[in-house]
Order: structure tokens, then C-alpha cells, then sequence
């Protein structure tokens, strides 16, 4: 009778474990080949907050097409610049100093400023002028099983998912690894997609890179669902403690 019990106590034991197969990301990353890092391209969307500087080898000659910020504190304020930067209406156009209304549709910034440098020096206004823009409202969400969930805005170009959850403190013991949500929004479209960090296939895919607006979602692993085993070392201690002390009371 107690080899019995003993041996049902072993079994609910090694049943809560979880597996390394469970946690571990990337798994087939032994047979993965070195492959080229493919950066898809942002496209600017309606609501975003654009910096956009125009240079001239006479400062004095790009002043009409920049926005002054007042005092060099707020300059360097990145909530201060999203107050002083072109806003993209929903009609996709921003309003730029002399050349007018400029349409950013399906462009990227690099692509929009190439088109304002061209303009100016196709308009006689400035001759081999420089443009920088910079995206100041980028930001993403990370929801469910990670140890810091929120929003973050973030003002590096290239972002990855992994870098992503990284912000967000990465996921607890509790998170769904093979099925991690990312919600995308871009171009009037809505896309959901499905991902699996325990493999390397989507390294390949669209989603490696994090875009402006993205929902990732990290849901519950099935254990925690439907409470069938343990996925933490309190409450596995707890159960394990638990179940000792129904033996020694039986085996009295």
C-alpha cells in the first residue's frame, strides 16, 4: 500500500514538471543556415508624428522649412517634438513649410524624403539640400504572460519581436510559447498572426521585425488553463508539500 502511494506521489511530481521542451525558444536553431537579415520596410501612416529636418550647407537658407523648437531643453524632448511634428492626416498628406500639402502615402521616410529633397531642389529652393525624418510615435503593446505587460514606445528603426518582449521582461513560466498572437495594422488592413518561438521559422517571416502598432499577445500555456499541473516552483512546493502529508497521514 505505501509503494502504491509513493508511486502516485512520484507520478503527480514528475508531471507538474514543466519540460525543457516547454520553455526553451528556438529550438532548431542547431539546423538553421546563416541566412540574410531581410528589414521590410515601414510604411507612414495616417496619425503618425513625423520629424523632419532640412539642411543646407548655408544654415541660414533651410531655416523657412524647419519647425524652431523654443530653448534647446525642449529640443531634446521627445514629447516636445510629437507637439512640433507633422501630424499625417487621415488623408495621409502633412502640410510642409512653402512646398504645401505633400502626400506620404505608401512611402516609407526615406522614400517621403527623398521626395521633399527633390522638390526643393527641383523648386529652385535650396541646392543639395539634406533630409532626415524620424518616426517620434512609434510604439507597441504586449499583453498576457510576460512579466512586465504595457505599452512602449521605442525610436529605433529596426525592432524585433524578441527585442520586443524583452522590454516587456520576456514571458513568465506561464506563457504559451508556441502560440504567441501578434496583431498588425497597416495600410487600412488587420492581420493576425500565429507564432511559434520555439522554432526558428518565423526568423524568416514578416513578423520578425515589430511594426508601429503592434499587439502581441502571450496567452496562458495549457497547464495554467486548465489546471492540470503545476508551472511554478510555489506552487509546485506547495502541492508537492501537500501530497507528503496526505501520505504520512495514511501511512500512520
Amino acid at each position: 500500500m505505501r509503494s502504491k502511494i509513493l508511486l502516485f506521489v512520484l507520478i503527480i511530481m514528475v508531471s507538474a514538471c514543466t519540460s525543457k521542451k516547454d520553455v526553451l525558444y528556438l529550438q532548431n536553431a542547431k539546423t538553421l543556415d546563416e541566412s540574410a537579415v531581410s528589414i521590410s520596410e515601414i510604411t507612414i501612416q495616417p496619425n503618425d508624428i513625423l520629424k523632419i529636418t532640412v539642411g543646407s550647407l548655408v544654415p541660414e537658407a533651410a531655416l523657412p522649412y524647419n519647425k524652431v523648437s523654443v530653448g534647446t531643453i525642449q529640443a531634446n524632448s521627445v514629447e516636445i517634438m510629437k507637439l512640433e511634428g507633422y501630424v499625417v492626416s487621415p488623408e495621409q498628406t502633412i502640410d510642409f513649410p512653402v512646398l504645401g500639402s505633400i502626400s506620404v502615402a505608401g512611402k516609407t521616410t526615406q522614400q517621403l524624403a527623398a521626395q521633399i529633397k527633390k522638390e526643393l531642389e527641383q523648386g529652385g529652393h535650396l541646392s543639395n539640400p539634406t533630409v532626415d525624418i524620424r518616426l517620434l510615435n512609434s510604439k507597441f503593446t504586449v499583453l498576457g504572460e510576460v512579466r512586465n505587460p504595457g505599452t512602449f514606445n521605442y525610436t529605433d528603426t529596426n525592432l524585433t519581436l524578441l527585442q520586443a518582449l524583452g522590454m516587456a521582461g520576456d514571458l513568465t513560466i506561464n506563457g504559451q510559447r508556441e502560440d504567441i498572437m501578434l496583431l498588425r495594422e497597416a495600410d487600412g488592413i488587420r492581420k493576425v498572426t500565429h507564432i511559434n518561438l520555439k522554432s526558428t521559422d518565423w526568423l524568416e517571416s514578416e513578423v520578425y521585425q515589430i511594426k508601429p502598432n503592434d499587439v502581441i499577445i502571450v496567452n496562458p500555456n495549457e497547464r495554467v488553463i486548465k489546471g492540470s499541473g503545476l508551472v511554478d516552483t510555489g506552487t509546485f512546493l506547495a502541492i508537492a508539500s501537500l501530497t507528503l502529508s496526505v501520505v504520512i497521514l495514511l501511512t500512520r
